[in-house]
């Protein structure tokens, strides 16, 4: 009986790294820089790459990629709470300035228009009982009139001193109260006691004067104002 040679065993096909836990890992890194929102992707990415290359009859490989991935994208997912815990006053206090400098501005406009028509009238200021209405046109927009921390519903967010009901604006003391923050609605007028008794921005009053310059003031500061002309 002749020996005959047996035929060569074909090559052994070498595994293929899987993609998706190559994937699962570097999205779960990338949580360092998402702040842990690539993570939840990592996180499915893993868990099903697992189950490929366990399923794949070794033809696949990469469970210890998958199994990092995994990991990594899960302590990410943990952390997204602690993240979130630390962004949110960084967040509330940007908001407040925000929110502050748009009131600045809104009692600059105001004040603004205060002189306009002052300048229009004979160097008078505008009657208190209709003096939203008085300088609505030099304003530009209804805007102004609200402030942006303020109740939503209101008209305006401000009032006008009532001591300078149509005096002649070169007869008033230029750190007289102008412009303050009040509850009291479209031409509210009065004096210190329809000033919001809370302040809207942190610790902070925005008050313009008469001289068109607006501060920002502490509650300690309020009882130092000039309201009279």
């Amino acid at each position: 009986m002749d020996n005959q040679s047996a035929p060569p065993l074909p090559d052994a096909v070498p595994a293929k790294t899987s993609g998706m836990a190559i994937t699962s890992l570097v999205l779960g890194i990338l949580g360092v820089l998402t702040c842990g929102l690539t993570a939840l992707f990592g996180l499915i990415f893993g868990i099903i790459a697992i189950i490929k290359v366990n399923n794949s009859g070794g033809k696949l490989k990469g469970f210890g990629l998958a199994l990092a991935g995994t990991i990594v994208s899960g302590i990410f997912l943990f952390m997204i709470p602690i993240y979130a815990a630390m962004l949110l006053p960084a967040l509330a206090a940007a908001k407040q300035k925000a929110e502050l400098i748009a009131c600045v501005n809104n009692e600059k406009q105001l004040a603004l228009a205060m002189r306009i028509y002052s300048d229009d009238n004979k160097g008078q200021f505008p009657p208190a009982a209709t003096w939203c209405d008085a300088i609505k046109s030099s304003v530009g927009s209804d805007k102004v009139f609200k402030c942006p921390a303020a109740n939503p519903g209101s008209r305006c967010d401000y009032a006008f001193n009532v001591k300078l009901d149509g005096m002649d604006q070169n007869k008033i003391n230029p750190q007289t109260v102008m412009i303050f923050e009040s509850d009291g609605g479209w031409n509210a007028n009065g004096g210190s006691e329809l000033m919001i008794g809370k302040p809207r921005h942190a610790r902070t009053f925005v008050v313009a004067f008469a001289d068109g310059s607006v501060q920002e003031l502490r509650a300690s500061q309020l009882n130092a104002l000039h309201w009279y002309p």
